[in-house]
């Protein structure tokens, strides 16, 4: 068996993730550079001036007048030339963003589906949209201020060393102090007072989320101080890590905004420049050229500090997104093979997260983007052998913990077993092409996720060409064809926007789903845990309608819903403990019928109390009658 992508790709580098947009990055800092030099021209035409006009004897009206032209024509060139760089350089950030917002799409199209859902959706979200969007000023802005950070200074400094190299010298003093402080500001400190930053930021956004999306169960237990209190230490871990950083830098930015600032320029000028005239070293009016664009040697270097932060923020996201497209893609057969029939078979399978299931990571499950450190390097299934004839429905119970959500993402190949196979019409899975393998299996889960797209549409996932009459029959099948005619525009709806549908109605949704991809294998992980008892039984004789051609692997948490399994499966620390039907697990009198008088104790107890209050309520009404 030979897979292909079972390695993570090298981590791409900036270069290489920007490498074919180099005729465009070209492009910009030739325009640049060709508007920072001619910006220098009115700069240096009214130091001319100063100099033909301040020399003893007439001006030539000739020379005069060339120089007025030349600085004209140089602001001139200088404002087209700088708008255009301008614009070419944020039209290719549009398209640097698109590429790799496309990239991560893709990336993201082809990781394991069980890497995706061990994420939070928040993380990848600010990936995909915040940090591709920090990469902006690094594409758009930092090529042409780096230009004129050197070029100017450059061009000037060439100029000024013609006319006075001491005073030159002098004259870059303050650039060099500048330049001397930059290192104290990526000192090992101040580098992890500003990784403390972030990390702070962070929690104090978790934070605000957990305690906006809690509030109700908070209120209703009482606990809103507790909740509020958590934030109110994240606030206080946030401000005293901005203070920290701010303090280890205030010193250090003052520095650099003193010695940059024109006032420091010009009395460094001057002082220079008088000394050089007293001393017959240079006469008053070539001062003038030191004056002016001593300014010039500051502020490009002064703009560059400014953005010292965002290229910083923006290194840090680039690394972000590199971390995201290094994840290996799930491994793809180079030949693959169709499996015969739809009998499915695990094969002494293991599996243990952050295990060598072929794609776990750069990193592990765990990762930067994972939260599975508490599980990895733990075997959650541990010898499992079971057979799923066709035509059958086999139930897997058992309590928290127990391996039981693990074991049906096997199916599905949202992730491969650490050891043993799982075989589809005698085909390992791994030897079966994605595409293929979704064509003969579909899964409904209890975390069910819906597009932002039209009812009809999520229904119709699967089979995109699938005409509205099939959208419509599924739909009833699965109970939910009423309250989409509900809905303002019926199938066409589009959920987020005009269609609000709660927990279980978006499971029946999911349902139809699967209905209509009609798959001879079905997964089902509580696809009804939201569902009222009278839904949940229509669900229930529609999935029975279409049994006996198609081989369903189904968890429940209500044992009710598993009574008629051909084979009930009871999981207990990620082993096989019993198996058989529901009357003869019962009838041993083991694991399963101990979980089985467990759970109908609890709905004893739950009824009688819902009973109790439900009399309560009637005294108490009837109390208000009288």
């Amino acid at each position: 068996m030979t897979s292909t992508g079972t390695t993570a790709p090298p981590p791409p580098g900036v270069a290489r993730l920007l490498r074919p947009y180099a005729g465009g990055f070209a492009v910009v800092v030739t325009l640049q550079v060709i508007g920072a030099v001619a910006g220098l021209a009115p700069l240096l035409a009214v130091a001319e001036l100063g100099r033909t006009l301040l020399a003893p004897g007439p001006a030539d009206d000739g020379h005069v007048r060339d120089v007025v032209i030349a600085g004209a024509a140089g602001l001139l060139v200088r404002l087209l030339f700088t708008a255009a760089s301008s614009g070419v350089g944020h039209l290719l950030d549009t398209r640097v963003q698109l590429s790799l917002r496309r990239q991560l799409a893709a990336r993201l199209g082809r990781v394991p589906i069980g890497w995706l859902a061990r994420r939070h959706s928040g993380e990848l979200a600010k990936v995909v949209g915040e940090d591709v969007s920090a990469v902006h000023p690094v594409i758009a802005h930092t090529p042409g201020e780096l230009v004129s950070a050197f070029v100017v200074p450059l061009v000037s400094l060439g100029y000024l060393f013609t006319v006075d190299w001491r005073l030159t010298l002098i004259t870059l003093i303050p650039v060099l102090l500048a330049v001397a402080l930059v290192p104290l500001m990526m000192t090992p400190a101040r580098l992890r007072e500003q990784k403390e930053f972030d990390a702070a930021m962070g929690r104090i956004s978790a934070s605000v989320v957990e305690f906006v999306q809690g509030i109700a169960v908070v209120k209703a237990f009482g606990g809103s101080e507790r909740a509020h209190g958590r934030f109110r230490t994240a606030v206080d871990d946030f401000t005293r890590s901005f203070y920290r950083m701010v303090r280890g830098l205030a010193g250090v930015a003052a520095g650099m905004q003193v010695a940059l600032s024109p006032p420091f320029v010009l009395l460094a000028v001057l002082a220079g420049g008088a000394y050089r005239i007293t001393g017959g070293g240079l006469a008053p009016a070539d001062l003038l050229p030191f004056l002016l664009l001593g300014l010039g040697l500051t502020a490009p270097v002064a703009a560059l500090g400014h953005g010292f932060d965002d290229v910083q923020a923006a290194w840090r996201a680039v690394g972000r997104i590199r971390d995201v497209l290094a994840e290996p893609s799930l491994p793809e057969p180079e030949r693959p093979v169709a499996p015969e029939g739809h009998r499915v078979e695990l094969r002494d399978v293991r599996f243990g997260y952050g295990g060598r299931s072929g794609y776990e990571g750069r990193s592990g499950y765990g990762g930067r983007f994972g939260n599975g450190g508490a599980e990895a390097g733990r075997e959650v299934l541990r010898g499992i052998d079971l057979v799923l004839e066709p035509g059958t429905v086999t139930a897997v119970v058992g309590p928290s913990g127990s391996g039981k959500s693990t074991l049906v993402q096997l199916l599905p190949r949202f992730y491969d077993p650490t050891h043993g196979s799982v075989l589809l019409g005698g085909v390992d899975l791994r030897e079966v092409g994605s595409r293929e393998l979704y064509r003969r299996v579909s899964f409904v889960f209890q975390d069910v996720r819906l597009l932002r797209a039209s009812v009809a549409d999520n229904i119709a996932l699967a089979v995109p060409h699938a005409d509205r009459d099939a959208v419509v029959r599924a739909a009833r099948r699965a109970s939910i064809h009423d309250r989409v005619l509900e809905l303002p525009r019926g199938y066409d709806s589009v959920i987020g926007e005009d269609a609000r549908l709660s927990g279980g109605e978006a499971q029946r949704v999911s349902i139809a789903r699967a209905l209509l991809a009609d798959t001879p294998v079905l997964v089902l992980d509580e696809a009804t845990a939201f569902a009222d008892p009278q839904t949940e039984q229509a669900v229930r004789e529609a999935l029975a309608q279409t049994r006996e051609k198609r081989t369903t692997l189904v968890i429940a948490h209500r044992l009710e819903t598993i009574a008629d399994a051909d084979t009930v499966v009871m999981l207990r620390d990620g082993e096989i403990v019993e198996r058989g039907t529901t009357a003869e697990l019962l009838a041993r009198g083991g694991a399963f019928a101990e979980f089985w008088k467990i759970h109908a104790d609890a709905v004893e107890a739950g009824a009688v109390e819902a009973g109790a209050m439900e009399a309560g309520s009637r005294e108490r009404e009837g109390e208000a009658a009288r």
